[in-house]
């Protein structure tokens, strides 16, 4: 993945956090710079999980596992980046959102259709 295809999913992650922010009590974020340094950090938390305990346990992956890692990351993040908040309710209702919008747009590419990929 290119460099400008990486800034922009975080772009877009960031605005979806602002949106998130505002319409979630319990989850607030003050400012797009505060949410673009939030999207890096939560990608970075995820990317480290998946490292460390594989694929299945990722915050990208679906079922309920997936879901409470993402809100568990969600959560985290405020300990990490300044002017963002988060309680546990904020972050699971956030994680719900999120995960919501990924399965519309996805962040991750598909890796081909269905019959394809049980063929591997």
């Amino acid at each position: 993945m290119t460099i400008i295809r990486h800034l922009i999913r975080f772009i877009v992650a960031a605005i979806v956090l602002l949106i998130i922010s505002w319409i979630v009590p319990g989850f607030n974020v003050e400012g797009f710079w505060t949410a673009l340094v939030a999207a890096v950090v939560i990608a970075a938390i995820g990317w480290g999980i998946e490292a460390l305990l594989g694929p299945k346990i990722s915050p990208y992956s679906r079922g309920i596992i997936g879901f409470l890692v993402s809100a568990v990351v969600i959560y985290v993040t405020q300990y990490l980046v300044a002017d963002y908040q988060a309680t546990v309710v904020g972050s699971l209702i956030a994680a719900a959102i999120i995960g919501i919008i990924d399965a519309f747009v996805p962040i991750k590419p598909r890796l081909g259709s269905p019959e394809e990929i049980q063929e591997r």
